[in-house]
């Protein structure tokens, strides 16, 4: 009796704090009563049920099942989930490396983690969730999806895949491990001195690697700047504020939030001593770009510093506030704000972004609707108007518009098929292993193409082999890809990606002909190469 008592009295304190944070402008007479009743079914439960229940299960179900009426990312987090939080924001944890939100009812990813077992076992963004380990994850939270693809390193979870544009689901196995995430996982520059910078995330380091990078970068020769934020799913935003200051005069606004209280209103700006404002500069965004990544690139676009290039971003622009529970073992992350860039919009995704929706509203979780996608915003006649610094017009609402929309090259669905199953990565690890490799070809040779074709039979029967031969190119430069990889790292085979990667060539060739910031602009043109080469000769 003793032991019910606490815990309804732990009950009732949560319930009465959440009550009062969450829906304080409602009729305190309602929230009493309600409270009341949750106590009461609470006790039936514990005394008549068929079987004998925990208490505090029953508890912790009923919070999350309250903030799960919410939005997506306000969540009830539990002593393990709690924990597990505050390892990512440190940039290291357990799992299988993806990044997920729930959308239309399904776990669905925003991106994998680069170089992590999702990474390599070929998970895109977009790929919905629709098993895991053979249960079904439809209405999973996302805590709750993410503690069943995590777990002890070298454990298996096997997850089912549905992607758009194909007929049958696909049984992914993978192998947990420890996922060290690196902010910049490489930098570079190429030999026309254009420097490029991969930023995979947003946790407690980013800023302090992002700067370290474009020291190396200016070092190395670089006149310009590919900053890369895609498939990134963002993170922390003080982070992003640090990144956006590198770039940005002393005193410029990175971005500002709104809240429900005061508390929550906050105006960022860049901080910086030394921010590099001469390079030309392109930031390449797509549907996997996310929070923290759109408030950089929204602050480079707002403020006419660089170029945005790619597919239309996420579209989270809400701010998650941790608040600490139960003498910090427990926690609430909540949604207290949305931010704003310099402009003054704010690109958060909402009830598919059509013309008089909720102000409140934010990702449609209605089954019968098919949920918002970064790759297909709502038109841009139906989204508020903003200007930049420059008077360049951008929109609102559905993530960021770059300013020069270039679709990535889809993969076949063979090569598709080949990189699901991991077999360039596999073959390039069995390959460096019993052969001796000094240099990175720029083709691959016929006795490795030849042993690749076998392995790949030998793995998956069901290969068609005649489409196989027809995607030899495609095939041929992932095979390239990761033998790159097992000699000089990622980095390595980033180049090697790169060089067929349609987004990032745009990119290069318009800073291949600046010389100075404002000459970006020159290749919004949809017909790129004339006025390029204009900006050039000036």
């Amino acid at each position: 009796m003793n032991r019910r008592r606490w815990l309804l009295g732990i009950a009732f304190v949560v319930l009465f704090g959440l009550g009062w944070w969450v829906g304080r402008g409602g009729a305190a007479g309602d929230m009493y009563g309600n409270l009341d009743l949750f106590v009461e079914v609470l006790s039936r439960v514990e005394d008549s049920y068929v079987d004998p229940v925990d208490s505090r299960e029953l508890i912790d179900g009923a919070l999350r099942g309250m903030l799960k009426d919410l939005d997506p990312y306000s969540q009830y987090l539990d002593e393990r989930s709690y924990a597990q939080l505050r390892t990512m924001t440190h940039g290291e944890f357990g799992g299988i490396g993806i990044e997920v939100s729930i959308r239309n009812a399904y776990p669905t990813v925003i991106s994998p983690i680069e170089g992590s077992p999702a990474w390599e076992a070929g998970l895109n963004s977009g790929d919905i969730i629709v098993q895991i380990d053979g249960k079904s994850s439809r209405d999973l939270t996302v805590v709750e999806a993410a503690d069943l693809l995590r777990g002890e390193p070298g454990t298996k979870v096997e997850v089912t895949l549905r992607r758009e544009g194909q007929s049958a689901e696909r049984p992914v196995t993978l192998v947990r491990r420890v996922i060290e995430t690196k902010a910049v996982p490489y930098a570079f520059v190429t030999d026309d001195q254009v420097g490029y910078l991969r930023l995979a995330g947003f946790s407690e380091r980013t800023g302090e690697e992002t700067r370290e990078a474009i020291v190396q970068l200016k070092q190395d020769g670089a006149k310009g700047l590919v900053l890369d934020l895609r498939l990134n799913p963002g993170g922390l935003l003080d982070q992003a504020v640090d990144v956006a200051e590198l770039f940005l005069p002393k005193g410029t606004m990175v971005v500002y939030t709104d809240g429900r209280i005061r508390q929550q209103d906050h105006k960022y700006f860049a901080a910086g001593s030394a921010p590099e404002t001469r390079w030309p500069m392109v930031v390449l965004i797509d549907g996997g770009s996310a929070s923290a990544s759109e408030i950089v690139a929204g602050a480079i676009q707002d403020t006419d510093r660089g170029l945005v290039v790619g597919r239309t971003s996420f579209g989270k622009g809400s701010v998650q506030s941790v608040f600490p529970l139960a003498g910090d073992k427990a926690a609430l992350k909540l949604t207290t704000a949305l931010y704003y860039t310099p402009s003054g919009r704010s690109i958060h995704r909402t009830e598919r972004d059509s013309a008089g929706a909720a102000p409140h509203a934010f990702l449609d979780e209605d089954e019968e609707e098919a949920p918002p996608s970064a790759e297909a915003p709502a038109p841009e006649a139906d989204r508020p108007v903003y200007r930049t610094a420059g008077g360049r017009t951008v929109y609102g609402g559905g993530g960021i518009t770059p300013d020069l929309e270039v679709a990535q090259d889809s993969l076949p669905p063979i090569v598709l098929e080949v990189e699901q199953f991991g077999l360039p990565f596999r073959f390039a690890n069995r390959w460096v292993n019993t052969h001796e490799i000094s240099r990175i070809e720029s083709a691959v040779r016929a006795d490795q193409w030849a042993d690749f074709r076998a392995f790949a039979r030998a793995e998956n029967d069901s290969l068609d082999m005649a489409a196989f031969d027809a995607e030899r190119p495609a095939l041929a430069r992932a095979l390239r890809r990761e033998l790159a990889r097992r000699l000089g790292g990622n980095a390595a085979a980033a180049r090697v990606v790169l060089e067929e990667d349609a987004v990032f060539q745009r990119a290069h060739r318009i800073l291949s002909a600046a010389r100075r910031p404002a000459d970006v602009f020159a290749g919004i043109s949809s017909d790129a190469d004339e006025p390029v080469r204009r900006a050039a000769s000036e």
